[in-house]
């Protein structure tokens, strides 16, 4: 039996992603990573060569000026700190909100899910940062939120939403819920039925065959869902500025104020690269804990 030649279709289902690849990922990345071990200089742009000629000899001038600082300023830490535990709140908030709605749409008729489905993602047709400022309206001192608390007596003065923490959080869970409740929904629509008739026939209780059988094999979406949140939010920038206060610093808003309003790009470099490794973490952790075939069936 003759190997099978590779034709021009085959080549280019191989050298097109691998080429994509490269050019929009890897060579980035290494720039990034060379950048961060520039040093910092007075010129256009501001950084020193990394590799010059003294006495006809090549002399490289590699600094970790910026891993040290990034690794022991406590604002730096404080900024990756908060980064983090607001992408993994906001991960958590969209498996609370968008796990029901999901199963709501896997469960609708089948003749009105894709209506669902669509009005899961109408939010995207809008303006990411209108969407923002509409949330700005909706959640300040007298805004329509507080109004409507007062009118039905449910408190007393307003509450005090925005330019805090907890508006951060809230924005963020609604402006990245699309994102987990798509790929939820592609892994429930496909789960079979009748396995909780089974479990329904056998005499388990709701709660229980939810527990035992719906939450197992919905494990791959509530994953590849919440990867999908927490990666983008970690670098999450306009929702802290725009309804955060000075203590919602994140790495999104250091590393825009070292790149542009310092012009420290080697720090800047050096913020990114540390980002980039902090996130490929939760999926090399995962793969770990739940095993190669879980994560390779998301």
């Amino acid at each position: 039996m003759s190997a099978r030649r590779f034709s021009f279709v085959d080549w280019m289902t191989f050298v097109v992603p691998i080429g994509w690849l490269l050019a929009f990922l890897a060579l980035p990345l290494l720039g990034v990573a060379a950048l961060a071990f520039h040093d910092i200089a007075d010129s256009i742009p501001p950084v020193a060569p990394l590799v010059s000629r003294v006495g006809g000899h090549l002399v490289v001038h590699a600094s970790a000026r910026g891993l040290r600082v990034v690794l022991s300023d406590p604002l730096y830490l404080s900024a990756f700190w908060n980064a983090l535990s607001n992408a993994a709140l906001t991960a958590a908030g969209c498996i609370l909100v968008g796990f029901p709605i999901a199963y709501a749409i896997a469960r609708a008729p089948l003749e009105r899910r894709n209506f669902y489905v669509l009005l899961s993602i109408l939010p995207f047709w809008t303006s990411f940062l209108m969407r923002s400022y509409a949330w700005m309206g909706l959640i300040r001192d007298s805004g329509p939120l507080n109004s409507l608390l007062l009118t039905l007596g449910i408190i007393k003065t307003p509450l005090t939403i925005l330019y805090s923490p907890f508006a951060v959080l809230l924005v963020m869970v609604y402006s990245y819920l699309p994102f987990f409740v798509l790929p939820m929904y592609a892994v429930l629509e496909k789960l079979p039925t009748d396995l909780l008739a089974a479990a329904s026939d056998l005499g388990a209780r709701p709660v229980y065959a939810f527990r035992t059988v719906t939450l197992p094999l919905a494990l791959p979406g509530i994953i590849s869902g919440s990867i999908l949140v927490f990666v983008p939010a970690v670098g999450e920038y306009v929702i802290p500025e725009l309804v955060g206060n000075s203590s919602t610093v994140m790495i999104g808003g250091i590393l825009w104020d070292e790149f542009f309003e310092n012009r420290d790009w080697p720090l800047a470099a050096t913020i990114a690269l540390v980002t980039f490794v902090a996130l490929m973490l939760p999926p090399l952790l995962l793969r770990r804990t739940l095993g190669h075939s879980t994560v390779a069936r998301i």
